[in-house]
Order: C-alpha cells, then structure tokens, then sequence
C-alpha cells in the first residue's frame, strides 16, 4: 500500500492584507482567511494533485474548506461560501463604549463570553452573567475561557514567571515596543506594569486570532490576526495599524514575540514573520528581533526556515497546560524553549533558577547543559545532561545505547535496522510498511476497542467459541463454527453469570 500524505507548498492569499497571491484570491478563503496551498505526496519524490484547504484547523469538523487548485468554482459556490462567513462573522461590544457604562451595568455573559451593554442583557437574561470588576477589564485572559481545541485554536497562557521573564528581558536590553503576537499575558503584563510609572513605558499591540479580546482594548492596541497566513480580518485598516506601530521612529527599539500554537506548521508562521520583518525596514537585510516561542525538537524546522535563529535553554511555561510546568525534573520538563535573532550572550536567563554563563559557548545554558569538550558544545536540548559517544562522535540524550547493529546511538529497545534513515514499522519492526498501515496493529487496536466498546458481549463470544461443548443439541438458540450447535440452557446460564458479575468482571 503506497502511504501518501499532504505537504504544505505555498500560501494562497486573499484580501484583507493577507500574501499576494494573483488572481482569483476571492475563491480560496476559508473564515480565518487566506487557505494554503498543500500537495499530495507519495513515498519518493512523485508528486500528487495540489489542494487548497484551512491555514488554520488541522480538522475538517472545524472547518470545511477544500478546493482542488485546478478547480473552477461556480459562482453560486462562491456567494454560498461569502453568505457563510459572513454568517459566522463575530459581533462584539466595542471597550469605549463598556468602559463608559456605570460599574452596576458592566456584565459579562459566561456562557457566550462577551461584555454586555445594557440593552443586551435582557437577550442573555437566560444565560450566566456576571459582574465585571476594573481588575478583569485589565487582564482578559484571566476572565475569557481558553479555547482548548488543539486540532484549531488551543490557547495556553503563559504563567506570571515566564511573562515576568520575558518582559524583563527585553526592557533589559532596551526595547520598548513589543509586538505580541498570540501573547496575551504578555501584553497585559506589559500594560499592567506601565500603570505603575516606575519605569519607562512600553507600548505593545497585541495580534491574535481569538477576536474576543478585541472587546477589552482600543482598536490602536489589538488587531484580529491569523498568523499562519498573515491575514488582518479587519482589512487595511488593522494592516496600517501594524505598520505604523512598527515603524515608529524609524523602527527603533521595537521587538516581536510570537507564541504560534505547537502544532502549527512551521512554513507558514515563518513565511508570515519574515513579511513583517521586511515592513519593518523595507529594502534592508537587517531581520527584526524577535522572540520565537516553540518546542525545542521543532529546531531543525524553523533553522531551515530561519537560519539565523539560534535557540535559549530558558523552559517556558504555562498556566493551564496540564504538562508544560516550571520545577518538573528528568523528561517531566516543559520542552518549550525560545529561539531568537538575538545574540545569545546578551539575554541574561535567570540566576536564581540555575541558569549559568558558559564562556566557551558564549550563552546562558541550564544546570545540566555541562559543556562538553569534545564537541566543544553545551549539547544537551531537553534540559538533561546528555552524554557524550566516542562511536557516534557527538552527545546523545542520556537514555540512549550504541547499538553496534545500527552503528549509531538510539533507545534501548529500538528496531534495529540499516543505517540512521531506516524507515519501517515501530509496531511490528518490519521495513516493508509503516505503523499506520500495519495489520498486526489494526487487529490490536480492533480488539482494544471491542473491549472497551462492550467487554460482556466480548465475553459472551468467548464463550460461544470456546471448544470444551462440543456435543451438539437439538434445542439451540445460536450456531457455532463448525455446524456444531451452541446449548440454549449453556448460553442463558452464561447471559444471567454476566449480568450478575456486571461490576466484578474487568478486561
């Protein structure tokens, strides 16, 4: 069977500043905009028919979109896909006109998570309401739901160390205008901190694809934005927003930080982070410093994409992710690290966590990153103390072996097979086919969810099955493999032992 898959080959844009893309933009543009451009590809180099489908949902339950790129579109086709958008278009109350309202008339609706006017709280009557303190008003993360769909928009908050972190960080080295992009923490921290005025203030603009938020700040502060294909839904004017914003003073002092989710595609966020960068200061090869938040093993990705990044040790962290924590030991660690433009040697990590200057390196690395002398590199990724292998002539992770078989260094328990670029089954461990065509595991995993799906039929199969009755009888209710014949009195008694053993028997 030949296994086939979708690569992401371009970025079909349409308006609202999205990418160039040509003619008939129009025609391939989902609700978050501007669709990509995805081929089919096969094992090899052979190449499948191109599609267009949603920059933004990896499921088509979110969202529906798919079109053939050589697919002609009627025009009844078109007006169904604009009259459905526009349907789906999100209506919200603007902050200057909430913020006006007296405090007794400031609501929020929990269940449909928008401020409310006061004409609209007898249309949410039925519905969770609750008043909105000036705390809330200034950090909206706090009051908004997070999305948790994470085959769309997983949203994950960093905690108060990791935003403390970052903004002191960058004031240290003298920025002082940020651009958040999927960062809403961040900017709130940042404004919160301006409420202060002990320090020097620092602007920040806040792009996200969550629209809700732009019921809490000025249009000046927030833009509705999909960064994996650069699209403002709010058209040029939001584009001109950015613009303005980044180059400010000749673009001085100013500085982006991204926190794409984890499972995007890297192509595209790169692609989308380079045009503003060339906005910044059009005509120039100089990049604008930014601050890339992903997980480390996405590394040789975004190198590819950005070779001129190179990556923190410092382990970022969020409140609401049930895994990625701060103080968690071993493989436990949050694997979310920061890659940036900026020379490593000038972002200070902090001292009191552990974080130590290697002068070899020229960059701060975590407590376990010992330098290793051979590869003349703090090696370690994860954040545990790699090892170094004579035989391989780099560090591996701690839990790895030297397989003499595979001449290299892997897991213990690994397939062994030719060379580092083996391909095959991890299931089976054969070379001839992947795991997800493999029959050995779909008849497992059939199995597995039959008896999850309802163990006391499984059971009851079993038993049928089984081959201590083989004398047949006249009276039967069920037929047994072979022409042999199932006793009606045997099969009652087993049905009643199940349904009295229903909370003893487990699989």
């Amino acid at each position: 069977m030949t296994v086939c898959c979708a690569v992401c080959v371009d970025v079909h844009a349409g308006g609202g500043g999205g990418l160039h893309a040509g003619e008939n933009n129009e025609q391939c543009c989902c609700l978050p905009g501007p669709t990509l451009l995805f081929q089919k590809a096969s094992k090899g180099t052979r190449r499948g028919r191109s599609f267009y489908a949603c920059s933004a949902c990896r499921d088509r339950k979110d969202c529906s979109f798919f079109q053939w790129a050589d697919e002609k579109v009627s025009e009844s086709r078109l007006q169904a896909r604009e009259a459905e958008r526009r349907s789906q278009t999100p209506r919200f109350t603007q902050q200057e006109l909430f913020t006006n309202l007296p405090a007794r008339e400031q609501k929020f609706c929990v269940d449909c998570q928008l401020l409310l006017l006061p004409d609209e709280h007898r249309t949410h009557s039925a519905h969770r309401t609750t008043a909105v303190l000036d705390v809330q008003l200034r950090t909206p993360s706090l009051l908004l739901r997070p999305l948790d769909n994470k085959k769309s928009h997983a949203q994950f908050m960093f905690s108060q160390r990791s935003a403390d972190f970052l903004l002191d960080a960058l004031t240290a080295l003298g920025f002082r205008k940020v651009l958040c992009i999927g960062t809403p923490r961040l900017h709130e921290a940042i404004q919160l901190r301006n409420l202060k005025q002990d320090q020097e203030p620092v602007k920040s603009l806040l792009l996200d694809i969550d629209f809700r938020y732009a019921q809490f700040y000025s249009g000046e502060e927030f833009c509705h934005y999909n960064m994996f294909n650069h699209h403002f839904f709010d058209g040029r004017a939001a584009s001109d927003v950015l613009d303005a914003f980044i180059r400010e003073d000749d673009g001085k002092k100013v500085v982006m930080v991204a926190d794409p989710p984890f499972g995007g595609l890297v192509k595209p966020l790169a692609g989308s982070f380079s045009l503003i960068s060339q906005t910044w200061r059009a005509g120039q090869r100089w990049r604008m410093p930014m601050l890339w938040i992903f997980p480390y093993f996405f590394e040789p990705r975004i190198l590819d994409c950005l070779p001129s990044f190179t990556m923190l040790d410092y382990q970022v962290d969020y409140d609401n992710h049930p895994l990625y924590k701060h103080g968690k030991s071993g493989r436990k660690q949050s694997p979310v690290r920061i890659f940036t433009n900026i020379s490593a040697k000038t972002v200070v990590l902090p001292k009191e966590e552990g974080y130590r200057f290697c002068s070899a390196c020229q960059r701060y690395v975590s407590p376990l990153n010992k330098h290793c002398a051979r590869c003349n590199i703090c090696p370690s990724k994860d954040g545990r103390e790699w090892r170094h292998c004579p035989a391989c002539e780099k560090c591996v992770k701690p839990s790895w072996k030297h397989c003499p078989l595979c001449s290299r260094c892997a897991l213990p328990d690994h397939p062994c097979g030719p060379g580092p670029q083996r391909e095959g089954c991890f299931g089976c461990g054969s070379l001839q086919h992947k795991r997800r065509t493999c029959i050995e595991h779909a008849c497992a995993y059939e199995r597995v969810q039959t008896r999850v799906k309802n163990p006391f039929r499984l059971l009851e199969t079993r038993l049928m099955n089984s081959s201590d009755i083989t004398a047949p009888t006249a009276h039967v209710s069920n037929s047994r493999p072979g022409g042999q014949m199932w006793p009606a009195m045997s099969l009652y008694v087993a049905r009643k032992s199940m349904k009295h053993f229903k909370n003893t028997i487990f699989f």
